[in-house]
């Protein structure tokens, strides 16, 4: 596929102290893999900012305010919840995050490139409509999925998730917009307590895979090629989402599944199959997460390595 990488050093700025999972080193040990994947011929571009109009497909206005007034003017750290903090540049650093995916979208869509993958940080998947948590400031796949559907006309999208945290703020869109189909593949019981198979939202276009704690990853492919492709496909939609989570590897210290780097290469490969069965070849895939620094580079370099031979 022609693969398109979205990135921005602006992300170094949302300057989280080591001691958090979520630190600048993350962005790091990525662009630092992918430097030495043989990816030489892949563009690479920087993430413009959201504006406030895209924010707003997404998030309420009290949201948006909030976090353009809690970014600090010194080095004081600003806690929005528990564990979901700014700094000075996080505002930076959070608009081009949302914004990498929205350049994805608009690269596709032009013809340009067929596969995107945004490096950036902070993640997005667990931001709601009016709530900045699980580190995460805005909803940067929720964002890049509206704007498909609105600046694009296209009549449906998905949204799969295969982070191990389920992605609540994602399933919060396709709850109130059934032209969003959302699939997740989790671990459960973790963090945010979210994602039971129950839930199927209201118009029935809401797939959750529960899973359980030290699942190896022949069981998790079984379950993505058994239950979450064809789910996804049976949407048929028009345009596919991917947020990249690599924290469900063997080595990640906040969670306890079994994956390794080949399994996150075989699924970017089934998503290239799946978007071309769908006949359209239009995928953007964003980073989410990923906490032990060594796997988290060497797996999203397998699966963006994977995307662009496929």
């Amino acid at each position: 596929m022609k693969t398109l990488i979205v990135t921005s050093q602006a992300g170094f700025g949302h300057r989280i102290p080591p001691a958090h999972a979520e630190q600048p080193a993350r962005l790091e040990s990525v662009l630092a893999a992918l430097d030495a994947a043989p990816l030489d011929a892949i563009d690479r571009l920087d993430a413009p900012a959201a504006t406030r109009e895209q924010l707003a497909r997404v998030h309420d206005a009290a949201h948006i305010d909030r976090i353009h007034a809690s970014e600090p003017l010194d080095e004081a750290l600003v806690g929005l919840d528990w564990d979901t903090f700014m700094t000075k540049g996080s505002l930076e650093a959070g608009l081009r995050a949302a914004g990498s995916g929205i350049a994805g979208v608009d690269s596709v869509m032009s013809g340009d490139s067929e596969a995107v993958f945004c490096a950036v940080r902070p993640p997005g998947h667990h931001a709601e409509r009016a709530r900045a948590m699980g580190f995460c400031l805005f909803n940067n796949v929720a964002i890049a999925a509206m704007h498909a559907l609105e600046a694009h006309n296209l009549e449906r999208v998905a949204i799969v998730d295969v982070d191990v945290h389920h992605g609540n703020g994602s399933q919060e869109l396709a709850e109130a917009e059934p032209r969003v189909f959302f699939a997740s593949i989790h671990q459960s019981p973790l963090y945010p307590g979210t994602g039971m198979a129950s839930e199927t939202g209201i118009n029935g276009n809401v797939l959750n895979i529960p899973v359980a704690d030290g699942m190896s990853g022949t069981d998790w492919r079984n379950h993505v090629e058994n239950e979450l492709l064809p789910a996804v496909k049976n949407f048929a939609p028009d345009f596919v989402f991917v947020s990249a989570g690599f924290d469900a590897h063997e080595a990640d210290p906040l969670a306890g599944l079994a994956l390794s780097d080949d399994d996150f290469a075989w699924v970017a490969g089934r998503f290239a199959d799946l978007v071309e069965e769908l006949g359209h070849n239009r995928l953007v895939c964003l980073m989410e997460g990923g906490y032990d620094l060594a796997a988290l580079g060497r797996s999203a370099a397998a699966f963006v390595q994977t995307l662009a031979e496929a």
